[in-house]
Order: structure tokens, then sequence, then C-alpha cells
């Protein structure tokens, strides 16, 4: 009804051009007829395949006078009618460009409106209209699901699978159904439907395991890929040495976070500054796998585009992802890559950093940022500041207890049994390594032994310690100042 009421208003306002970006065009055409049948008016469609039709009522939508099929045959049309009609022109989009006859008729028909009041919906997935037209013309955004329609949604598909079962039961909980609810925010009511569908009909049980699936399924259909990746291999904070502040800070603010209904003011997001190989990029995988999160990758690099404006219209689109995807984790690696001060790209980190900045400050929803660095030198402190984010952590080089359980984790993902291996030695023979240079030691320990048909012995492991030099060693000077920079400053991971 509400959006019944908006197109309305929209008519009354006399704007002769409408632009409704979305896939749901069935759901359009139904909400037309009601606001047509309201109106006395006459509603026709249009399309490529099927020419000109009028859009008549009644269960089905009744195509008559099928005409017209080349978009300028259209809008000839459209032009000499002396009868007001609301043309409802779908996938529009490819006839908007390089063709100036087109966008001149549409033109024509706009400066004519308020003689004869026809109004023009272009319905597509995406589509821009040319300068010259914009002025003419408003959007319209179809509403999206609530908790409640999407909840109702799943009990039909339910008792769908359950009438075709025999009766059957779906086995699920009210925790996975709360997060699923979750999970399906900001699809329409099709792709809601679309992906119940696929956790339900395989096994008749909506469980745990089908979230993440979901998640998946429905990052494909927001489609970014390339500047914002779906992590589907999350990690969990057993499987990361030390960082136990870090663990500590994340599991006091997860119920916040996680629970929609929580009183607790929502944590916005920390950022991990570290030594490189120190494990700021499993850390920010572990907090979406502590909390039961999406977890999105934002390459800031790949958001550079030649084109003025393009790159500050990435960042918006992969922010409105994570706003799509919401609740979430959204992990910004290297951000200083996009947000340095000392850029020369003639304004445009400056542009990216506004954006971002408002977003941050405005966003309703709930997306936890982990943004990671390795020179926070080189970041503006508006982006840093309390209120941004709620923490700056220090990710430093594992002490003693820590390297041993980074040895103990990485020889337990090669089913090497940690008590065959004296831990403490290894942690001595790696003083100065970081988690990474530790993994490739057990790495090369492996093969090594492969290559020999020997088993991989404490000693062989030290040996490979010994023939390493950390980065610790080769970067000795700037590791020191870093470490010395975030002693007081920053909050021991």
């Amino acid at each position: 009804m509400q959006s019944i009421t908006e197109i309305k208003q929209i008519m009354d306002a006399s704007i002769p051009l409408v632009v409704i970006e979305t896939f749901e065009e069935k759901k359009v055409e139904e909400m037309l007829l009601a606001v047509a049948r309201e109106r006395f008016a006459k509603l026709a469609r249009w399309s490529l395949t099927d020419g000109l039709s009028t859009l008549s009522f009644g269960p089905q939508v009744v195509a008559k006078e099928t005409k017209f099929n080349e978009p300028v045959e259209l809008l000839r049309h459209i032009k000499s009618s002396h009868e007001a009609c609301i043309y409802v022109l779908c996938d529009f989009h490819p006839f908007l460009q390089d063709q100036p006859e087109v966008v001149r008729l549409i033109k024509d028909i706009a400066l004519n409106h308020l003689a004869v009041p026809n109004t023009l919906i272009f319905v597509s997935h995406r589509l821009k209209l040319p300068q010259e037209l914009s002025r003419y013309a408003t959007g319209f955004a179809m509403p999206l699901p609530s908790d409640d329609k999407i909840l109702n949604l799943v009990r039909e598909e339910a008792k769908l699978w359950s009438q075709k079962h025999g009766d059957a039961r779906i086995k699920t909980d009210s925790v996975t159904l709360k997060k699923l609810v979750a999970t399906l925010q900001g699809l329409s009511v099709s792709d809601v439907r679309r992906l119940v569908r696929s956790a339900i009909w395989d096994d008749g049980a909506i469980s745990a395991s089908d979230l993440p699936r979901i998640n998946k399924s429905k990052f494909q259909l927001l489609d970014l890929e390339g500047i914002v990746s779906f992590e589907s291999e999350v990690d969990d904070f057993a499987n990361v040495g030390g960082l136990h502040n870090l663990k500590s800070w994340l599991e006091q603010r997860r119920e916040a976070f996680v629970n929609s209904e929580s009183s607790l003011d929502k944590p916005k997001g920390i950022l991990l500054l570290g030594v490189q190989g120190g494990g700021k990029s499993l850390a920010a995988k572990a907090v979406a796998g502590m909390w039961g999160l999406a977890l999105l990758r934002l390459d800031m690099g790949a958001l550079f585009n030649k084109y003025i404006g393009e790159t500050e219209r990435n960042l918006r689109e992969a922010l409105q992802l994570a706003d799509a995807m919401s609740p979430c984790v959204l992990w910004m690696d290297e951000i200083e890559k996009a947000m340095s001060q000392e850029s020369s790209d003639n304004g445009t980190a400056q542009r990216l950093l506004g954006t971002l900045l408002t977003w941050m400050a405005e966003r309703p929803s709930r997306v936890f940022i982990v943004a990671t660095s390795n020179d926070i030198s080189r970041l503006p402190p508006e982006l840093i500041r309390k209120g941004r984010l709620d923490e700056i952590f220090f990710v430093d080089l594992p002490e003693a207890a820590v390297r041993e359980d980074i040895f103990a984790i990485h020889l337990a993902k090669r089913q090497l049994h940690c008590a065959d291996y004296d831990l403490a030695a290894l942690s001595e023979a790696s003083a100065g390594f970081n988690g990474a240079e530790i993994e490739q030691a057990v790495v090369a320990a492996v093969f090594a032994a492969q290559a020999e048909e020997t088993a991989v012995t404490t000693d062989s492991l030290i040996a490979q310690c010994e023939s390493t030099s950390p980065l610790s060693v080769v970067m000795q000077e700037k590791i020191a100042h870093l470490r010395h920079w975030a002693a007081e400053r920053t909050v021991p991971a």
C-alpha cells in the first residue's frame, strides 16, 4: 500500500519520467495495475520482444494490440498520441546509449507532459538516464520485505515442502531461524523465496550449516565481484595464536552486535595495525568466524579507475553492497592504499575519504569494519579517531608462549602430533619470527622430510628456523620504529 501511495504522489506531481531499478518486473506491473485502476488510467507495457501491449485487470495480465517493436517507432507513437497513458518500458537501458533520436523523443514527450500527461516508467535491473533527461525524472525504489514478511515467506516455503512430503515437519530452531531472517534482509521477495527453497528442499531442514551458503548466494545475487569479494573460508580464533586482548574485546561485544534487539550501542569497527605477517588478515577472518557473520573483503587497490568519478562510484557501490549484506563484517585490507594523505591523485583520495566518513557516520546497517594497515602514519586522523572506529589494536611479533601455540596450530593442520615435538625449543629457535614465518618453517620442514623420505622432527624444524632471516632482522630499523610508535598509542592485541 505504501508503494502505491508513493507512485500516486509521483504522478500527482506531474513527473513525466520514472526510473525503477529492480528485477521484480511482475511486482512492478501488479503495483502499477492497482494505481491505474484507482486513477481510472490506461496502462500499457512495452518490451523489445512483445512490443506494445495494453495491460488489463484480472488474474492474468492480458496483452492486446501488440505492435511498435522498435524503440523509435514506439516513442513516435507516444509523442503523437493525444490520449494519456502510463507506459511501462521494460529493459530500455540499451536504447539510451549513443542514440540521440531516442533521447530527443523522450525529452519531447517529457516537455509535452502538461498538455498530454503521458508517464514513461523505465523498469530495468540498472538504468541511468542521460543528463539531458535526468531533470525531468525521479527514481522509485521497490520496497524490500520486512523481517515479518521474510519470516512469513520462510513459513510458506516450509508449508509447501511439508505438503509434498507427507506433512513432515521442517527441522530447525528459533536461533537459526532468526539468523536466517537477518541474512535474507535486503533481498526481493522472489530472491528470498529462491534462497529459502534451496535451504529447505535438499534435506528438509534449516540448519546453521545452510547460512554460509545462503550468504554466498546472496552476495552473488547482489553482484559486485572484483572490488568486493565474499570470503567463504572464515576462520576461528581457536586457530589463531595469541591476540588474547582482541579476543576478549570481541567476546564482550558479540551479543550487542549480533543481536538486533540488543539495547547496547552497536560496535562500529576496529583498526588492526602491525608487523607484516603478524596475523592481521587471519584476525579479520576470525572476527567473522567468532560472530558467525558473512565476511566481505574490500580490495582498496581495486577501487581506482582512470575515469573521473568512477573510483568514488566504486566505493559507494561497495558500501551499498555491505549495507545489503548486513549483518556482516567488512574487511578493508590495507586501507592506506586508498586513503593515504600523501597521494597525488587530483583529490581522488580526499573524495574517497569523504564518501567513507559520511557512510561511517550515517549507516543504519549492522556492518562491522575491520580495517588493516601496515603504515598508520599515511592515514588521515579523521578516519581513525574514536567514534569512527572503536579501537586501534597493535598486532606485535608473537612472544615465546604464543610462538608455541602457533607451532602447535600449524603442526596439527598437517596431521603432526604436537606431543612428538619440543615446542619450547621451537619457540626459542624462532625468536623474532612472525606467524607467517613460523608457518613457512613448518611447511619447509614437511617438504624436506618428504624429499628425504624421513619424518618431520624437532631438529628439522629448528634447522629451518636457523636458515631463515626473519623480517624483524631484515627490516630491523623499520619494525623497531613501528613497535616503539605503537607502544603508547595503541592497544596490544
